[in-house]
């Protein structure tokens, strides 16, 4: 019998909860306040986390930002877009992925995904591209990469660049390569809910000089903090934003790099063994990482089939966290063209894919604490919710 209807549940102890500031957190803090200066210019924590990082994923430029989506924001500026310019997205994104389209005056286009690794597609981008496209953001959802060397060919092809969003994507690889070294500039984020946080921040990455010098000036009122003089550096010819992040971010930012890689090597293997268990369910669709990518698993999102669990993803998840796992029906409830904000412009069906993967998933999170049987325990869970699905 399910626990929902009072049998017994499968989860019979709490998960473990990682423990996130046990590394230099505190002493880089007490040392960014010895410095008598939060002033990212004038300290040294936000310069070392962004050399840091990206010294790891193997870019030149690195620009903070106060959060991913100023981020993107700022990625989207340095690209230079602009008043009417079209930017494709996908619609399975966070509000933050859209929010400096729509800051810049421009349109939102969205191109559908792939059902199996909830990714936008290369053929999806080129079939939305016209005179106007100025843009091309990729975001490798729940860490899962996209096909990158099929969309930088669609770059190619119509000279577009290509935007990153990594938000969810730290030691992301696709065939061996980090992911957010692929696109023309590419975005990470620090906020609470992340891999790795300092409260909230953000970092564009770039091979190209010139892109990072403006993402630099955009984050910063356009102050130019290299001048020899007052007047070269406040000599601002261009609008432009505060992003700028602080010492404290970088400070924290900076110590939770140090763990950056066991926490993400940790949850991949948590998901491939999870990915491993469910083989074979039936009704059960695990996400899917191509043989030649490594997903570091942000958090796992899987699919029912709706003919064999007609219950619906909301009912299934409601029984899983009857048994003791932490589940919720749908990740972002509808595509992201269908938020109130844009008034109903987007009509149903414009992504069926996309659409048809938020009624079918089922969200799960784990972390990097959790064990091999903890991953086991939840996979129990969905295998016993299948075996009682005509009570549900």
């Amino acid at each position: 019998m399910l626990a929902l209807h009072g049998g017994e549940k499968v989860v019979k102890k709490d998960f473990p909860v990682a423990k996130r500031f046990e590394g230099n957190e505190l002493k880089y803090l007490q040392e960014a306040l010895e410095q008598n200066t939060l002033f990212y210019a004038s300290g040294k924590f936000v310069k070392r986390f962004l050399r840091t990082f990206a010294d790891m994923i193997g870019m030149e430029h690195c620009v903070a930002t106060s959060s991913c989506t100023a981020a993107v924001h700022t990625a989207l500026a340095a690209l230079g877009v602009g008043v009417g310019d079209e930017v494709i997205s996908p619609p399975i994104t966070d509000m933050g992925g859209l929010i400096g389209i729509i800051a810049q005056h421009a349109i939102p286009v969205f191109a559908d995904v792939d059902p199996g690794t909830y990714n936008i597609t290369a053929e999806s981008i080129e079939a939305v591209i016209t005179p106007k496209t100025k843009a091309i953001i990729a975001t490798h959802v729940a860490g899962n990469p996209c096909e990158m060397d099929e969309i930088m060919a669609v770059s190619r092809k119509y000279n577009i660049p290509v935007l990153e969003d990594c938000a969810q994507a730290y030691c992301t690889f696709y065939k061996g390569k980090p992911v957010g070294t692929f696109g023309d500039i590419n975005c990470f984020s620090i906020n609470e809910f992340k891999h790795i946080t300092a409260g909230d921040g953000g970092m564009v990455v770039t091979n190209d000089e010139e892109l990072a010098r403006k993402a630099l000036l955009f984050t910063d009122k356009g102050y130019n903090r290299t001048g020899k003089t007052l007047a070269e550096t406040r000599a601002v010819n261009a609008a432009a934003m505060n992003y700028r992040m602080t010492e404290l971010q970088g400070a924290v930012g900076l110590a939770q790099l140090e763990k950056l890689n066991y926490i993400c090597s940790s949850l991949t293997t948590l998901g491939v063994e999870l990915t491993k268990q469910l083989q074979g369910v039936p009704g059960i669709i695990p996400p899917k990482v191509h043989p030649h990518n490594i997903s570091s698993n942000w958090f796992y999102m899987l699919k029912i089939d709706l003919d064999h669990f007609p219950c619906g993803p909301g009912r299934f998840a409601e029984a899983l966290e009857a048994e003791g796992v932490a589940a919720s029906g749908g990740y972002i409830m509808r595509c992201i063209y269908k938020n109130e904000l844009f008034n109903d412009k987007y009509p149903d069906g414009l992504c069926p894919n996309a659409e048809q993967v938020l009624r079918e998933c089922i969200h799960l999170k784990f972390n990097f604490a959790y064990g091999i049987q903890d991953i086991t325990a939840i996979a129990e869970a969905i295998k016993k919710v299948e075996k009682y699905r005509d009570t549900l």
